[in-house]
């Protein structure tokens, strides 16, 4: 396995013994380390516990529902940024940008190839990793620490998911240029097909929420898509419009 990935742990949720089980040899044979529960309590507490690199989350849980679950570990500090593949047996549409737009970074529907799984859990890892690898961008009030997905404002920690530190990382990269809806749904979530939902402008608007007066830095291209402004100004700048 490719060293950069340093032997991360996968914790694997899902109450089918036999799939948990085929999962997790798939996951050794890559060389990571497996976790797995059997529902949504023991989930919970095994991530606050062990905090892995990457969690696998079937949505039809006993105990406590997966999207509970998600929003649970989003709601903790200790587990807020860990990146989290939802899995589930109901294939429709509706139910994948709902996962999405509630902050899941990738999404598969059961049934599924191994192989398939595999691909998608190392390409968020290395996604996740690359993000952490390079420096600090500074733009006047803001602070982007990549190497642990940090963002400090005017001095002082603002709590972002991994999905929205990606977001605002992708803006700022490069400030005043327009950044088109499916650029950004490919390269924070690595879709090309969900360019009609509301995905992005969920997560724009939830960022937008958590900068405060500096969400207007976050400038919305009616049909286009969104751009980082060079200049702030809190007065001149739409704070939504999505």
């Amino acid at each position: 396995m490719d060293s950069e990935f340093h032997m991360p742990t996968v914790l694997v949720v899902d109450d089918e013994k036999d799939l948990r089980d085929l999962i997790m040899l798939n996951l050794e044979r890559e060389g990571f380390e497996a976790l797995e529960a059997s529902d949504g309590l023991e989930a919970l507490k095994i991530a606050q516990r062990d905090e892995p690199d990457l969690i696998v989350l079937d949505l039809m849980l006993p105990q406590k529902d997966g999207l509970s679950v998600f929003r649970q570990l989003r709601d903790d500090s200790r587990t807020a940024g860990i990146p989290v593949i939802m899995l589930t047996a109901r294939g429709k549409l509706e139910e994948k940008i709902t996962g999405l737009e509630a902050g899941a970074d990738d999404y598969i529907v059961k049934p599924f190839s191994p192989r398939e799984l595999m691909l998608r859990v190392r390409n968020l890892l290395r996604r996740s990793l690359s993000a952490a690898s390079s420096d600090v961008i500074e733009i006047d009030e803001f602070r982007l620490d990549k190497n642990h997905l940090k963002l400090h404002l005017d001095g002082e920690p603002i709590d972002l998911t991994t999905t929205e530190f990606k977001l605002l990382l992708a803006l700022t990269e490069a400030p005043g240029l327009v950044k088109e809806r499916g650029e950004l749904l490919q390269k924070v979530w690595g879709y090309n097909d969900l360019i009609q939902t509301r995905t992005l402008d969920t997560h724009i608007k939830r960022l937008r929420e958590k900068l405060g007066i500096h969400g207007s830095r976050i400038e919305t291209v009616r049909s286009v898509g969104y751009r980082f402004a060079e200049r702030a100004d809190t007065g001149d700048f739409p704070s939504s419009g999505t």
